[in-house]
Order: structure tokens, then sequence, then C-alpha cells
């Protein structure tokens, strides 16, 4: 305890950047599965092949990934655009299923409904589908946040700071205090991931807090 209280700014700088490393590739990610899971969804033949083809990324070891950046991107091994590049692959792999699920699973009669009144296609999808498919596919943000928090410690074997340098270090020299940090950081930031993406659901499915308010 006396090691975390000794060292809360570097704790809070990691932390911040952990964060910044995981969250900023949930919202690209989600910004690039949204119309890849709405064309797996509208076109049944692209289904499958999206689908697996999201899943086969998933299969690529993180390491061997974060290694490969930059000779992908050209940029130098230690930049974070390595890492997050690297996050918003995983992130759009777990997330494509959960949009295609969620989209999915709204109903045919109000899909239906929606295009009788005249909405296109791009007007359903946004007033319609979107707000109806918000629980599934909040639901794979949250599993993709916890994972990204998770695969981001790895990057500390390639120098980029953030908490796994704290596991990595307080391993290597037998810190304890240091290795309960960095584990009880990634926990905590898990969870205000997870904290916040609940809230963003909630304040985008109001119609179900109204349901929730009926029965009871």
């Amino acid at each position: 305890m006396s090691w975390i209280l000794d060292h809360l700014d570097d704790i809070l700088s990691l932390t911040l950047r952990h964060a910044w490393l995981a969250g900023v590739p949930l919202v690209i990610g989600l910004l690039i599965s949204l119309p890849l899971g709405w064309l797996a969804n509208r076109h049944r033949r692209l289904r499958g092949a999206v689908i697996v083809g999201a899943g086969l990324l998933y299969t690529i070891p993180s390491l061997a990934l974060f290694v490969l950046m930059p000779l992908l991107l050209g940029t130098g091994i230690l930049d974070p655009i390595n890492v997050v590049v690297a996050m918003t692959i995983y992130t759009i792999a777990l997330l494509v299923r959960s949009v295609v699920d969620g989209l999915g699973s709204v109903p045919e009669e109000v899909a239906r409904s929606a295009t009788a009144m005249g909405f296109t296609p791009v007007r359903r999808f946004f007033g319609v589908d979107l707000p109806l498919a918000v629980p599934v596919i909040a639901a794979g943000l949250r599993v993709a946040a916890v994972s990204n928090v998770s695969i981001v410690s790895i990057a500390s074997l390639i120098g980029v700071n953030q908490l796994g340098d704290l596991l990595v270090d307080g391993y290597n020299r037998a810190i304890s205090g240091e290795l309960v940090a960095g584990i009880l950081g990634c926990v905590l930031l898990a969870l205000v991931l997870d904290l916040a993406i609940r809230l963003l659901e909630r304040a985008l499915t109001p119609w179900r807090r109204a349901g929730q308010g009926g029965a009871a």
C-alpha cells in the first residue's frame, strides 16, 4: 500500500494513457463496425463472410500484431498509434457480430411498418433499427471494452507505456505493491468503461426505462 501512495502520480498518468489506448479504439471500432454490420444484415450473402472474417481477426496474437503494425504503417516501434490500430482491429472483430445480431433482432413488423411509412433505408437505420439494436450492441461493446483493457497491457512488452508497465516491472523486481497497483488499475479502468457504456445505453433507450417503470 505504501508503494501505491508513493507513486500515485505515476499510476494516474499510466492509467490515463491506458484509458486512451483502450478507449479510442472502442469508438473507432464501433464507427467502422456499424456500416459493416448494416451491410452484412442487409445483404445476406455477405453475412457469413463478414462475420467469419471479423472473427478471424481476433485470432491474431496481440504481441505479433503490435510488432507487425510498424511494418504495415511505417511508424516507429514505440509509436502508440500501433496499439490504437491493433486494438481497433480487435474491437471490430468483436463488434461486427454484435451489430449484425442487434440489427437482426429488430422485429420484422417494425421494419415493414417503417418502410410503409416512407422511411428510406438510411433513415430507417438511424431512426428505427439502430436505436432498437442498442442493447445488443452495447453488450458487445462492454465485452470489447474489457478485452481492450486487458490486451493493451501486453503493449508494455514492446515499450508502449501504460498500466502494463506496473505489471512487468513489478514482476521483474518482485515489488508486490507495484503488481497490485497494475492489477487494480486495470480492473478499475475496465469497470469504469463498463459503467460508462451502461449509462450511455440507458440514455439512448429511454423507452426501456418507461417500460420497466410501467411494469413496476
